[in-house]
């Protein structure tokens, strides 16, 4: 795949992704976090099968498959999806799509040493910019690090972002044979199994977990339509990009959905968020060029 296609494949995922964790909160007013997070996956997995099924390319994955297959059902959907949706319901949208979705924190410096890939001067700035964008928009210096849940759901976010990070490099070490595409309901039926019996437990039904009637029709986008085709779109564009700018370009995700954040939930705009927005787009062109 060209580095273009791959870059183009990144900002696909980066629109569809980008608008997920502000429509999310919003569905948080009619659903628990991790039933939405569990309904996200199985239907994305159900979408995913009924299109390949279609298509005459549904089929039971090959042994050189799994350890590529595995690392995106069980890390960068199943655990990050768990952790994220966890967070999110103590963590505004923003901030939730800042840290939720911020793999330069882990990403770059286990591509060096676990890869070893080279890194230029240039992508090392666009890098340090990135990162300086990041905590910029986070703005810890006006937070109530005080407030009950605040300081886990942060953690649990870079939790989150480690875990997609592993699930990149793991399929940069192990390339599924497969095409992607056609491993995606596989993917997201993992990520769904293993979300189940956290969401039995932690939110079990008889307590009000679950996804309202006034959730349905977004947890419905977001599993038929973003989550299959973001999925698909970041895999293969973290699988063909160097790393650095794989995650560099990600950035995009919380600046998309910061917009998102301010214009439709109504969360606060101010100079950190346009200063810091500034920084990462300004990275992603530096990135670009290096």
């Amino acid at each position: 795949m060209s580095q273009g296609r791959a870059l183009q494949l990144l900002f696909l995922s980066v629109f569809l992704f980008g608008g997920v964790w502000p429509v999310t909160k919003y569905a948080f007013a009619h659903a628990t976090p991790l039933w939405f997070g569990f309904t996200r996956a199985a239907l994305a997995a159900l979408s995913a099968a009924v299109m390949m099924a279609a298509m005459g390319r549904l089929r039971v994955p090959r042994r050189e498959d799994w350890p590529g297959l595995c690392a995106i059902g069980l890390l960068q959907i199943g655990a990050f999806f768990a952790l994220a949706h966890v967070a999110l319901s103590l963590v505004p949208a923003g901030r939730t799509a800042i840290l939720g979705n911020v793999t330069i924190f882990w990403l770059v410096p286990l591509s060096v040493l676990l890869l070893g890939e080279p890194v230029s001067r240039q992508r090392w700035i666009a890098a340090g910019l990135g990162l300086a964008g990041v905590g910029v928009m986070m703005s810890p210096w006006g937070m109530d690090w005080s407030a009950p849940g605040a300081v886990f759901g942060h953690a649990l976010l870079l939790l989150a972002s480690l875990c997609w990070s592993l699930a990149i490099l793991i399929t940069r070490l192990n390339p599924p044979r497969t095409p992607i595409a056609d491993l995606i309901p596989w993917m997201f039926a993992l990520g769904a199994l293993l979300i189940l019996p956290i969401a039995l437990w932690l939110e079990p039904i008889s307590a009000g977990g679950g996804v309202g009637q006034g959730a349905w029709l977004i947890a419905g986008f977001i599993g038929l339509v973003a989550a299959p085709i973001g999925t698909w779109a970041t895999v293969e564009a973290g699988r063909h990009l160097n790393a650095v700018l794989a995650s560099v370009g990600f950035l995009m995700v919380p600046l998309v959905g910061l917009v998102l954040a301010t214009t439709w939930l109504g969360e606060p705009l101010g100079w950190d968020l346009i200063l810091g927005g500034g920084l990462v787009v300004l990275s992603v062109i530096v990135a670009a060029r290096g």
